[in-house]
């Protein structure tokens, strides 16, 4: 066992494996409350009087702004009252608000039960990778998060027919009582085995001055605002896809009861990167990893988008190159969040809000341009991706003055 692990074991007070699944349970609380609504659109809009297809989104929406937002208040909060006890407030109001959410009478109040939900999930996102940052670095960080989302990717996998099996057998809001019950159970697990990792002398005081210059600093660190940025456009790339992925799939493919299978051959194409990545990342380093995973999607993309453009299109194109494209983004995602955390160890929860804040909030605009800019073909969404990755691909240019492709971790001169 290294010394980073052995270290690890001693702050957080749980074994590497069990400490990998618990930041992956923290991860998938988010990643399930998206993808397990994607088969039950239909349906609750059926339900709730939404005949417009594209409003239906705000379901996914409205948790994404507040799951944004909310982000920007947890980093201090955590730097200050150390990780556990903010962790536990904000599960406990994911649990409550996943209850309001299943006993919402119209479409407006549903909206609202979803946004305090998003409030409720950014604890568990923002501290996630703030724990990890507490407890490991460099390398060893970026290999932590990749096991954690080779586990947590398995969620979109299998989340969309967790959902397409509660609305046969019962009713779409049986999937909010499935984010209790799971919510419930991550509140036990932090209580119960969670020891705190932000020592006393490393808590800051909470003023609006020390938030200020926690989050000036942040933005003042080339490698973070260059890589926090990068990842914000994939995201914006993979809200897209999300927001238009039932619409594409089931409306335009005609794919009927076959999305969700579909979907998690897509989704599976991203766990199966991330464990790659996990291993290739000790060997070779987290920026030649994700530059070329980046080039690669770039190419990818840009075909897609000309094939949508030119009516060549089809199902048999579309899961491909999807997959291809989410193979790329498992072995981006880890990297371009250990690369933006690397020189902001001593301000980790500020700077991991302020990154997840940029992340979702960044990703979630374009994601609703794109979905809502859906008109019965593919045309926007992979066009809209392709825009993003090539912008992706020049922010990291810049951010590293045009010398990319090469190894190393460490923070830019």
């Amino acid at each position: 066992m290294s010394s980073q692990t052995t270290d690890a074991h001693t702050r957080s007070a749980l074994p590497y494996v069990e400490f990998i699944g618990f930041i992956a349970a923290l991860m998938m609380l988010n990643a399930l409350a998206i993808d397990i609504m994607l088969p039950a659109l239909p349906d609750i809009g059926l339900d709730l009087g939404v005949a417009d297809e594209n409003s239906r989104q705000l379901i996914l929406s409205a948790y994404l702004i507040s799951f944004g937002l909310s982000q920007l208040v947890y980093g201090p909060l955590a730097d200050w009252l150390g990780r556990k006890p903010v962790l536990l407030c904000g599960l406990a109001l994911y649990a409550v608000a996943s209850i309001a959410c299943s006993m919402a009478p119209t479409f407006e109040m549903l909206l609202a039960a979803r946004f305090i939900q998003g409030i409720g999930a950014a604890a568990p996102r923002v501290l996630a990778i703030t724990i990890v940052r507490d407890c490991y670095e460099g390398r060893q960080m970026a290999r932590v998060m990749s096991l954690t989302m080779m586990v947590f990717i398995l969620v979109p996998v299998i989340a969309p027919s967790i959902g397409q099996l509660m609305i046969m057998l019962g009713h779409w809001r049986w999937i909010f009582g499935f984010l209790t019950v799971g919510s419930s159970g991550v509140i036990l697990w932090t209580a119960l085995r969670l020891r705190e990792t932000l020592s006393f002398e490393n808590r800051t005081q909470l003023s609006f001055g020390t938030i200020l210059r926690n989050y000036r600093i942040t933005l003042s660190i080339r490698q973070t605002v260059g890589y926090m940025t990068a990842a914000a456009l994939m995201f914006g790339g993979m809200f897209g896809f999300l927001n238009s992925a039932q619409q594409i799939m089931v409306g335009v493919y005609d794919t009927g009861k076959a999305f969700p299978l579909l979907f998690a051959a897509i989704a599976l194409s991203i766990a199966v990167s991330s464990t790659l990545n996990s291993r290739l990342v000790m060997r070779h380093g987290m920026r030649v990893i994700a530059h070329y995973a980046l080039a690669v999607m770039v190419v990818t993309h840009v075909i897609h988008a000309t094939i949508a453009n030119l009516g060549l299109d089809s199902i048999w194109t579309f899961v491909p190159l999807m997959a291809i494209a989410m193979c790329c983004f498992g072995l981006l995602v880890a990297n371009l969040n250990a690369l933006a955390m690397v020189p902001v160890g001593h301000i980790a929860g500020s700077a991991a809000a302020l990154i997840g804040f940029v992340g979702t909030t960044g990703g979630a605009i374009p994601g609703y341009f794109i979905g809502q800019a859906f008109d019965g073909t593919v045309v926007p969404f992979t066009t809209g991706f392709a825009i993003l990755a090539i912008a992706a691909s020049i922010v990291i240019l810049i951010t590293e003055r045009g010398r990319v492709f090469k190894s190393g971790e460490g923070p830019l001169s």
